[in-house]
């Protein structure tokens, strides 16, 4: 494996899928959309509106799945981050069960997608919330009666037993299990994205950052060589979008969060780890989350930064955490150690 070299050394760049050549936006260009960032986000607002008739324009500032797409931990999983009882307080009960809906709809899209398009992206279904704490059974069970009762979802209560027969850590009392959510490899996930747009009429340019905005009835986005005049403009660049729009910089809170992944541990080493091959994330607010590759790595994620520096002793950090759950692992280093940053405003 290399990495490639339009994309940020991790696991992914080295194990992706030949990457087609996009052109620089050189001139000025029109379309009835233009969608800045050629992440997930961007490529299904571009695949959505080109199926649905309109001419779509992507502007890439570096490569297609560059920043947050192309390195997340590649877990797909229902609903959001806050949590029912949040978006609850917020909406009300009848809206936030509508937006849980959403995010229902979005784990079934991404299968339909995959198989829709052929997408090549090594799926694997099966994710697990776990417990480290008693406290944590209790919130955890009480999410699984929440879900059942009020939004019709219900998730399989594992106790510690049901999850050591899959997930032999002595760190974790319990689980809840869920079938339908799963784990991916996102950038080839994002790439297989980007083929079924440009199949569908949309053109991407790469390596053509957005630097200001036009605005005004048929907006203008300008890059250094070219721009794009549009009747809408859709900004799906998540924590990467600065300078182009102060009212959005205002609510963007970029932090960093970063994943490693070991060298390849074989079939029976690796299923002696996670035996069902299900995505794992414990429910701690400096959370871990770990899943198998489709090369038997364990890929591992955690830790968090909220500046532009990576933590210090980042690898043996990671490394301590990821032994913290798998004991057995010591010895075992990190042969990729990556990050980047996520708006989580």
């Amino acid at each position: 494996m290399s990495d490639h070299p339009s994309h940020p050394a991790s696991w992914y760049a080295a194990s992706a899928h030949a990457m087609a050549t996009h052109p620089h936006l050189e001139g000025a260009q029109r379309a009835d959309v233009c969608v800045l960032g050629a992440g997930l986000t961007g490529l299904n607002a571009a695949l959505e509106l080109a199926e649905a008739g309109y001419q779509v324009i992507v502007l890439e500032a570096e490569s297609v799945g560059w920043g947050a797409s192309g390195r997340n931990g590649g877990q797909v999983i229902f609903g959001f981050g806050c949590g029912e009882s949040k978006l609850e307080g917020l909406v009300g009960r009848a809206d936030a069960q509508r937006l849980f809906a959403w995010s229902l709809d979005g784990v079934r899209m991404i299968g339909e997608r995959i198989a829709r398009h052929q997408i090549a992206c090594d799926w694997r279904s099966g994710h697990a919330h776990v417990a480290i704490r008693p406290r944590h059974v209790v919130e955890l069970q009480h999410w699984q009666r929440q879900l059942s009762e009020h939004y019709n979802y219900p998730l399989t209560w594992w106790d510690r037993d049901q999850l050591h027969a899959n997930l032999p850590s002595e760190r974790y009392l319990g689980a809840l299990y869920d079938a339908n959510s799963g784990h991916l490899h996102p950038l080839n996930y994002t790439l297989g994205l980007a083929r079924a747009a440009c199949a569908a009429g949309v053109r991407i340019f790469a390596g053509s950052k957005v630097l200001r905005i036009e605005h005004g009835a048929r907006p203008v986005l300008h890059t250094q060589h070219g721009s794009v005049r549009c009747d809408f403009a859709v900004l799906a660049g998540n924590a990467l979008v600065k300078g182009i729009a102060p009212q959005l910089d205002r609510k963007i809170m970029p932090v960093g969060t970063y994943i490693g992944a070991t060298a390849v541990l074989g079939d029976e080493r690796a299923r002696a780890l996670i035996g069902n091959d299900m995505a794992v994330a414990d429910i701690n607010w400096a959370l871990d989350y770990f899943r198998l590759s489709a090369d038997h790595r364990l890929l591992f994620g955690g830790r968090a930064s909220y500046s532009n520096l990576p933590p210090a002793n980042l690898r043996g950090v990671m490394r301590a955490r990821m032994r913290r759950v798998f004991p057995q692992l010591k010895g075992v280093d990190f042969e990729y150690l990556w990050g980047g940053v996520i708006d989580i405003s």
